[in-house]
């Protein structure tokens, strides 16, 4: 009787010490994760019951504020600008919750940010008192370059995104459909709801924002990825000749792989470019093997982009490395852009602009500075490189090409004068459907100071005669001469 008493006893002690021992993890290792996990109901009453710093362009422009509001939280943020920047502000939204901006930089915009506290003596002050002062975001974006991407792209649907080379920093970002931020971040829970239920259920989906969370196959822009891979692994350089034919038989099938309209197509590797010919870039894919996988993720579209929005960047896809025996047409197919390559608008435009930067991509970014309520200095966004993607002779030569496609091939549309425009077409073909229409660029040459790509989703008005020279690339030119007007 006394041993079952004893292990009782001891099953007591061990449940109660287990006990303190899990209220002590939660109480001090774990305090401040829990107190901000973004599930934690006091923290979203907390946020939405006091004034919220506001985003601006880079031009001056208020992109998002918060005003007095007759209700229980006392503010309630709008969005004068509405859909041009909806899918960079974000929302914040005490029903369905945040995304953009509103997410990424929240303790900067609520004044949780101690690099913003102890800015200065007063704001000091404030942090002792309890209170907090807000923070001010300044995006890398103009108002005047979104709106020039807005007008170019028009009523089609699609992408356009322009990054600055040497730093990452977005210079514009624009999707279409989109949509009025403001109504999800009213107070009324039902009519939010009901909103947010609208814009899902919409089949155009206009709350995705497309350049940065959708997947599309790339097309013939893909080529750029697949000559920086083959020079850089040997298999190929701007020399190597390869035969002028309409369509390449494909291993471990009866299948071919054809140029666009089955034109006979070839030349050296940088007349091929020029002329984007399908033949030699999937021959050079079957060359590569194993090895155009393994630079597909090394360009980093296997990987997301390290975006600073909510929910983030998506990764896209390419050929699994170590299937080549058993699919090698697949790879022939991702060389040119089709079968498994896919990337979101921002990867290509990151494509671009590492030609531009001698090889390497950097970080992209919206943000561009921090200021304090009294628009003092608070830290910028610093440029960051992501990933070195090929070698500086590689984009040397990458450079020259991607030249000559818009002086004497396929992106003649994008021939701003005065201007060296570099860049490269492609038109993706999709099942069951108009094909895509591509073109990535940067300029000028000698110096570059944007980078861009930009997509047409079903060819826009050009339905199944679309293609990225004729449908896309005067848009890339329309951004590139707006930004880079005296």
């Amino acid at each position: 009787m006394t041993g079952s008493i004893r292990r009782v006893g001891i099953g007591i002690t061990v449940l109660f010490v287990a006990l303190v021992a899990q209220l002590t993890f939660l109480q001090i290792v774990q305090a401040d994760k829990l107190a901000n996990d973004d599930r934690n109901v006091r923290n979203l009453i907390r946020d939405f019951s006091r004034p919220r710093g506001p985003i601006l362009t880079a031009d001056g422009e208020v992109v998002a504020r918060s005003v007095p509001v007759d209700d229980e939280f006392g503010f309630q943020r709008e969005y004068p600008l509405g859909p041009l920047f909806a899918h960079v502000s974000g929302y914040q939204s005490f029903v369905v919750g945040s995304t953009g901006v509103e997410n990424s930089y929240n303790d900067e915009l609520i004044g949780r940010d101690t690099a913003l506290q102890l800015r200065s003596i007063e704001n000091i002050g404030r942090a002792l008192a309890g209170e907090q002062a807000t923070g001010k975001v300044v995006l890398s974006i103009t108002r005047t370059l979104q709106e020039v991407a807005r007008d170019a792209l028009g009523e089609r649907r699609g992408s356009v995104v322009a990054l600055d080379p040497k730093t990452g920093a977005i210079l514009a970002m624009y999707s279409n459909p989109t949509y009025d931020p403001t109504p999800l971040a009213g107070h009324n829970s039902e009519e939010v709801q009901f909103a947010f239920n609208f814009l899902n259920d919409e089949p155009s989906n206009p709350l995705l924002p497309r350049a940065y969370r959708e997947r599309y196959a790339p097309g013939s822009t893909f080529k750029v990825v697949t000559t920086a891979i083959g020079l850089d692994a040997g298999v190929t350089t701007p020399e190597t000749s390869y035969p002028s034919i309409s369509e390449l038989a494909l291993p471990l099938t009866n299948n071919t792989l054809a140029n666009f309209g089955r034109r006979g197509c070839g030349g050296t590797l940088v007349e091929s470019f020029i002329q984007s010919c399908n033949t030699t870039f999937a021959q050079i894919g079957l060359d590569l093997g194993d090895q155009l996988a393994v630079g597909i993720d090394g360009f980093g579209v296997t990987s997301a982009a390290p975006l600073d929005l909510a929910p983030g960047a998506t990764a896209g896809s390419g050929p699994a490395e170590g299937t080549f025996a058993q699919e090698a047409p697949q790879f022939a197919f991702a060389a040119v852009g089709q079968g498994d390559a896919f990337a979101t608008p921002l990867e290509m435009a990151l494509v671009a602009a590492s030609v531009a930067n001698g090889g390497v991509m950097m970080s992209p970014h919206v943000g561009a500075e921090i200021l304090d309520a009294n628009d003092r200095h608070v830290r910028s966004i610093e440029a960051e490189p992501w990933r070195t993607v090929m070698t500086p002779t590689t984009a040397t030569t990458l450079q020259a090409m991607m030249l000559g496609v818009v002086e004497r091939g396929t992106g003649t549309a994008a021939q701003i004068p005065g201007v060296t425009v570099a860049g490269k077409t492609g038109t993706a073909q999709v099942p069951d459907q108009n094909p895509n229409a591509w073109f990535i660029a940067f300029a000028p040459v000698e110096n570059p100071t944007i980078a861009i790509a930009v997509i047409v989703e079903e060819g826009g008005n050009f339905g199944s005669e679309a293609t990225g020279g004729a449908v896309a690339a005067p848009i890339a030119r329309d951004v590139i001469a707006a930004f880079l007007a005296p």
